[in-house]
């Protein structure tokens, strides 16, 4: 069923700075199941360490379909250094699963694609609005709160605080 929606216009609660790390595989052969089936099942190991270690800088996810072929992730980090942190924490499990997956890259000779992008948002240069909708992408990594406490236009919640 899913979370009940929110009723009236909402926005995130968050006010500090927030890093955004999308990350995305592309399945370039179906049938080369052993390229790709292991890329995409490292996903989950990795997110349930981090949601389990309440100082790793994790603040949510979310999970997307990019058409037919392409899986993606986004997730809401604390800071980029709580991020490349965990990236390379010789103890996590990014480590291996990133190994493994160069790995199976090169033998997969082009079977399976991969890409990631970081963006570093400064506090006060975002902005968000849920309207009817359950808590939500940034709004459920912080918090909710009525757009009225943040400014009605997307324009006054993208002041600086």
């Amino acid at each position: 069923m899913g979370a009940k929606p929110i009723e009236g216009r909402m926005t995130a609660a968050g006010e500090d700075e927030v890093v955004v790390f999308l990350i995305g595989m592309r399945i370039n052969s179906f049938v080369a199941v052993r390229s790709w089936w292991p890329v995409a099942r490292a996903m989950g190991p990795m997110l349930a360490e981090l949601a389990r270690d309440r100082g790793s800088g994790l603040l949510g996810f979310r999970s997307l379909l990019g058409g037919a072929r392409e899986l993606h992730l986004v997730q809401y980090w604390e800071s980029r250094e709580k991020l490349l942190a965990y990236a390379s924490a010789p103890d996590g499990k990014h480590r291996p699963a990133w190994a493994a997956f160069n790995r199976r890259l090169r033998e997969g000779k082009g079977k399976v694609g991969f890409w990631h992008e970081t963006y570093v948002v400064p506090a006060g240069s975002y902005e968000s609005v849920y309207v009817n909708m359950p808590e939500s992408g940034l709004a459920k990594a912080t918090g909710v709160m009525p757009v009225g406490r943040r400014g009605e236009r997307a324009a006054d919640r993208l002041r600086k605080p």
